[in-house]
């Protein structure tokens, strides 16, 4: 068995902790009536396209409304925190999704910039209560990032606003609402 196989959820793993539980809460991919902020850079942008393409489908798919969805572009991952800053603290927005791609070169540029990126987006959750997600790819090189973006359920913009959706959902749903 393959370590891909070994980490994943087994099936019917939750209906049987949620057999011994009080309660097991779970958000759900319904879209219909979020407002969605969607910070892309811009850096790297044939590959945050194509996340950004993986993301849009997946909300349109889930029953997100074109006109419930905001983007805004920034220069690159490193100034998505502050995008999602902004979308967070405007009230406009239930969830904040981070699409980018940081690409390993050859200097400690990519360690800085991935790093940064990380913390400020989980500062920003952490300090709003807005859900924000870290749709951001961290690459070693050029081919794994044109992988994780392929346009099919693999794709991490999709995976991103999933994510997104589901933490709305769970975040109110009781005994957090």
């Amino acid at each position: 068995m393959a370590g891909t196989d070994l980490m994943a959820l087994p099936e019917g793993a939750l209906d049987t902790i949620a057999a011994r539980v009080g309660k097991s809460l779970r958000g759900s991919h319904d879209g219909i009536g979020l407002r969605v902020g969607i910070a892309c850079a811009l850096f790297n942008g044939g590959i945050t396209v194509r996340l950004l393409d993986g993301a849009l489908d997946a909300l349109r798919d889930a029953g997100t409304g074109r006109d419930d969805i905001a983007l805004a572009w920034a220069p690159g991952a490193f100034e998505l925190p502050l995008v999602a800053r902004a979308f967070a603290l405007s009230g406009q927005v239930d969830v904040v999704l981070c699409l980018g791609a940081v690409v390993r070169g050859d200097t400690g540029h990519y360690d800085f910039v991935a790093g940064g990126c990380a913390t400020g987006i989980q500062q920003v959750q952490l300090s709003t209560g807005v859900p924000v997600v870290f749709g951001v790819l961290t690459t070693d090189n050029l081919e794994q990032a044109l992988e994780r973006s392929l346009p099919d359920d693999s794709n991490k913009g999709r995976e991103a606003a999933l994510t997104g959706l589901e933490m709305v959902r769970l975040l109110r749903s009781a005994p957090f609402a």
